[in-house]
């Protein structure tokens, strides 16, 4: 699992960076990275405010085997190590769970994150923190960093209030959709509640980005669903 997830992570990011400093008529690239490479840090205090200062721990990454966040940690080092040593012109985007209107007709790993609370397919929630970001915000900051001559370095991309605990997930969902089983227990009824971490998204708003609060996310992704068939819509009156 490793090398299937790091190696083409790393080789790829390098490939793209080369090809910028050959071309000669790229002014630009802007990565979408994670904040994968961001947030996993067992040592950060819970009262810090995650930044773009801040790194995932790679020993910690590797020893929990958690090979997405090492690799997205390793391969956006690595792009910034390669456009450092060939002159390019290097903006990082990194996002955290994008949710909202889908494109694609298939259901990926993040929007299974909304669905599985919905279709039954989970009867628990789980005792974690998770942040969010409408995937309209997510694409309007890749806009704004290439567009804005003075943006530099990393950008972390989630809404206002963005980090959530599962059972304030779950509350908003059952909220907004009450006609599905969402679950209303948690699967971890030991340990003490986890508690959201701090992120900032000022680098972003100092670009002009507003962002969309993520009830409404939610909302959206929901009402996408039932618009493709996933969820069974409301009946018509």
């Amino acid at each position: 699992m490793q090398e299937e997830m790091v190696e083409p992570a790393v080789q790829g990011t390098r490939h793209v960076i080369a090809a910028a400093a050959e071309s000669g008529t790229v002014r630009r690239v802007v990565l979408t990275s994670s904040i994968g490479a961001v947030a996993m840090d067992p040592s950060r205090s819970p009262d810090a405010v995650v930044d773009e200062s801040c790194w995932s721990d790679l020993d910690f990454c590797k020893n929990t085997k958690n090979w997405y966040c090492y690799g997205k940690t390793v391969a956006e080092k690595a792009a910034w190590e390669a456009a450092a040593e060939q002159g390019v012109d290097l903006v990082v985007v990194n996002p955290v769970l994008v949710e909202g209107p889908a494109l694609q007709p298939a259901v990926n790993a993040s929007l299974m994150h909304v669905l599985k609370y919905l279709d039954g397919s989970a009867r628990t929630y789980a005792n974690a923190v998770q942040a969010y970001v409408h995937v309209a915000d997510a694409a309007a900051a890749h806009v704004a960093v290439f567009e804005a001559p003075a943006a530099a370095g990393r950008y972390l991309c989630a809404a206002d209030g963005a980090v959530l605990h599962r059972g304030d997930l779950v509350a908003i969902l059952t909220k907004l959709f009450p006609q599905y089983p969402v679950p209303q227990r948690c699967s971890d009824e030991v340990n003490p509640r986890k508690k959201p971490y701090k992120i900032s998204n000022q680098r972003l708003r100092e670009l002009g980005l507003e962002f969309r609060p993520v009830a409404q996310c939610l909302y959206e992704t929901v009402v996408s669903f039932q618009e493709k068939g996933i969820l069974p819509a409301p009946a018509q009156p």
